[in-house]
């Protein structure tokens, strides 16, 4: 199917692996115009010689910028003014019990989760209104719903989200622009991946075990029992991105492996 990307310009943040480099992928895939950042250059530089070779008539470039940031976010905004697309995936977690959680670990989920896809947004948004199109795609979670409890900091950022796509989506009724909300499960990347290694080896478990144990205690609602690839999340992300998509706006998608246990 053609998804009608090609030529539009996306900007996703913190893409560099992950859920933000798979949708990035995609995109270039798409034709899609893709712009990607990170923190690290070197990170930045080995994702861009890969999009560089799925598509040669896609023109991916890259931003080596801190977008939790206001310097990172007005570096970015300086070196792209306008998208058609804009996806922010930036998003930082972390395992801590409630009363472990310090003022610090707040604010900081709050500026790295929350703050920084306000701040795209609001600088954004109003070109894609003088466009009369535009997409805009907060990359949630399904913790935004069933709030972790060993994670409760993580949660509530991510349920923030989902109250900012939504009140964005109405204050811009009738513009052309759409604003949703995705919501991965726990998918597959270098850092869990590593994070899972190093837990498995303190356990000295296998990571299969420790997959099944963490279906077992952690998400037990979840219907597939399995972590997602970042391939698997990519596909929704990129139909939310199209012009097909028009008629969806104000929404959270689910793409969780059916963890959230409810049906609206």
């Amino acid at each position: 199917m053609d998804m009608q990307l090609s030529g539009k310009k996306a900007l996703i943040t913190g893409s560099t692996y992950g859920i933000g480099y798979a949708i990035a992928e995609a995109l270039t895939k798409e034709e899609a115009n893709v712009v990607i950042t990170g923190r690290n250059q070197d990170s930045l530089r080995g994702a861009l010689e890969k999009l560089k070779k799925i598509n040669s008539k896609a023109e991916p470039s890259g931003i080596n910028a801190d977008c939790a940031t206001i310097d990172g976010c007005q570096k970015v905004f300086s070196a792209v003014p306008e998208v058609d697309i804009l996806i922010n995936n930036l998003g930082i977690y972390e395992r801590k019990p409630f009363f472990e959680i310090e003022d610090s670990d707040w604010t900081r989920f709050f500026e790295v989760n929350v703050m920084s896809g306000v701040r795209f947004a609001r600088f954004y948004t109003p070109k894609m209104i003088d466009k009369k199109w535009g997409r805009v795609i907060f990359v949630s979670s399904e913790s935004g719903l069933t709030i972790p409890p060993e994670m409760i900091h993580y949660g509530f950022s991510k349920s923030a989200q989902l109250s900012i796509s939504r009140g964005l989506a109405m204050s811009l009724s009738g513009t052309g622009v759409t604003v949703n909300a995705l919501l991965p499960g726990p998918t597959r990347t270098d850092t869990t991946e590593r994070q899972r290694k190093e837990r498995a080896d303190d356990w000295g478990i296998s990571l299969e075990q420790l997959e099944q144990e963490f279906f077992e205690k952690f998400r037990p609602t979840s219907i597939t029992k399995r972590f997602a690839e970042a391939t698997e999340v990519a596909p929704l992300a990129i139909y939310l991105c199209s012009p097909l998509s028009a008629m969806t706006t104000g929404a959270a998608l689910r793409v969780e492996g059916g963890i959230v246990n409810q049906i609206t």
